[in-house]
């Protein structure tokens, strides 16, 4: 490891696709090639932190800064791949803005996955995921997180109940009650579930609460946003489970 190991904290952090190992050259794309070089003001021999959602965290070193392209080589691996909590969010999409700040912030929380779940009072039918995934990315960057949370296609509610893997909790923000969610047991593998901005409807609470999977929970006397609810719910499961 160099001696200047220590000075990593200050210096840029980007998510690349390659395949990272001690030698490796990296060449990034323009836009990060524009950041790196006009933005932070990089130069050969500068160091910057790369990571891909597989290979732990890399230090690599600026070889050359052209017009439209930055080449790195990677060095040693400045933090290890992460062992990430076995929870998903499975949340309605919601309006621009308001889903996008949830994505960050489920990303800097530490969710495994975010499976988007469409409903009958969903409003947004076709969320725009390449913008949903590059939120993703500027949170890993930001927050240091070394896995990259998945994002599939978003999926209808009766699809994600009727295909729910064996063994994996669902937990339900019911805001009609449950067992307080600080007393629920749910440890992992489990996921979370949170409804659109109006709530599920009857059929759809109905068909959720007879899930053999489900264990409803209640988030507190209160009517939470829906944003607000999935990053509580989040944040007091990983405060039970020790994380």
């Amino acid at each position: 490891m160099s001696e200047e190991a220590p000075r990593l904290s200050t210096t840029p952090r980007l998510f690349v696709t390659d395949a990272l190992a001690a030698g490796t050259a990296i060449t990034l794309d323009q836009p990060q090639s524009h950041y790196l070089a006009n933005v932070m003001r990089r130069q050969p021999g500068d160091l910057v932190r790369l990571f891909n959602g597989r290979d732990g965290e890399w230090a690599a070193r600026v070889t050359s800064v052209a017009k439209k392209a930055v080449t790195l080589a990677a060095e040693w691996q400045s933090a290890p791949q992460q062992a990430v909590p076995d929870l998903w969010l499975c949340a309605a999409p919601l309006k621009k803005g308001r889903i996008d700040w949830l994505v960050e912030k489920a990303c800097e929380l530490g969710v495994a996955r975010l499976q988007l779940v469409t409903t009958a009072r969903t409003v947004v039918d076709k969320p725009n995921r390449d913008r949903l995934q590059a939120h993703l990315v500027e949170a890993a960057e930001q927050s240091g997180r070394t896995a990259l949370p998945e994002l599939p296609e978003p999926v209808t509610l009766d699809r994600l109940l009727r295909d729910w893997p064996a063994g994996r909790v669902l937990i339900f923000a019911d805001e009609q009650g449950g067992t307080p969610l600080a007393r629920a047991k749910a440890p992992a593998p489990a996921a979370i579930l949170i409804g659109p901005e109006g709530g599920f409807t009857a059929p759809e609470r109905d068909a959720i609460r007879a899930h053999p999977a489900v264990v409803p929970v209640s988030l507190g006397p209160n009517i939470l946003r829906a944003e607000t609810a999935a990053l509580a719910a989040v944040a007091v499961w990983q405060a039970l489970n020790g994380h």
